[in-house]
């Protein structure tokens, strides 16, 4: 789909979301009027409840986990009870004449309680749920893509035991190790009294490394694909509780590099709120 379609798409879709909002407006400000708010809170009533479902949308696209099914909550439980003050409103007729009892939804005294309740409480609902979703969106990170490239800067923040780690281009084998040379003293010895045994003369006690071992006498690690890190992630994490699952515990117990270990917990994160949704939908 192209620019042009995409814009037309959009534009069709706000014209019609402001007429079913006119309609819904009309329901609920007289709702509003009927529980006692003036012509000013009842004309305001309906952006707090539709205003809310709308808001609630936009959190649910941006973010992600507990998070996004939180304001799905918050969007279904505002358009049912948008639903449900639009029937009542066309079950009374009174409604419409402004000729009903102030504080009277329903002739059964449960039934109208339960819509009075229900009406009243919205307002002060939008503030708590709608406060919680703009500091959700505003605190909310995206998830590092796993395929990003790491930038040079990066190794600052590394560990000495990982700045060793070879990178995807080492893919040729270090060169042996050579051994560190002693110093020889000359002796004049007698031909006929050096009958010791050549292996003994030459067996050499390797000196004992006092410094960082140079790169090339360190061993070859395989490097391992995103795929490779996310399956072994998965395999170590899978009786980790969600608490458990942070960058820190991620890079040691696989020995990557921070970075990767951040986009492993939220691409492990992501997974388990995914299959959360779909257990909570299949049942």
């Amino acid at each position: 789909m192209n620019r042009k379609a995409k814009a037309a798409l959009v534009c069709a879709l706000v014209v019609v979301v402001a007429m079913a909002f006119r309609v819904s407006w009309n329901a609920l400000r007289d709702i509003a009027r009927a529980i006692g708010a003036d012509d000013v809170a009842a004309t305001l009533y309906p952006f707090v409840v539709d205003g809310l479902m709308a808001l609630a949308l936009v959190a649910a696209l941006v973010l992600i986990g507990t998070d996004r099914r939180f304001a799905l909550r918050v969007l279904a439980g505002y358009t049912l009870a948008s639903l449900v003050l639009n029937y009542v409103h066309g079950l009374v007729p009174a409604l419409h004449e402004k000729s009903v009892d102030w504080g009277r939804l329903a002739d059964w005294n449960p039934a109208n309680w339960a819509l009075v309740l229900l009406a009243t409480s919205l307002p002060v609902g939008s503030i708590y749920f709608g406060s919680d979703l703009v500091a959700k969106v505003l605190h909310h990170r995206p998830p590092i893509e796993p395929n990003a490239q790491e930038s040079a800067h990066t190794d600052v923040n590394r560990s000495m035991g990982e700045l060793g780690e070879p990178g995807a281009e080492e893919t040729t084998a270090p060169a042996a190790l050579e051994p560190v040379p002693v110093d020889v003293v000359d002796v004049v010895v007698d031909p006929i009294e050096a009958r010791v045994p050549v292996a003994a003369a030459e067996t050499v006690r390797p000196r004992r490394a006092t410094g960082r071992v140079p790169d090339a006498a360190r061993s070859a690690r395989p490097v391992r694909t995103p795929e490779e890190l996310l399956a072994e992630a998965r395999s170590i994490t899978e009786a980790w509780s969600i608490e458990d699952l942070t960058g820190e515990r991620i890079r040691k117990a696989l020995r990557t590099s921070p970075v990767k270990a951040r986009t492993l917990r939220e691409t492990l994160k992501a997974e388990r709120a995914a299959n959360a949704t779909a257990e909570a939908v299949s049942g």
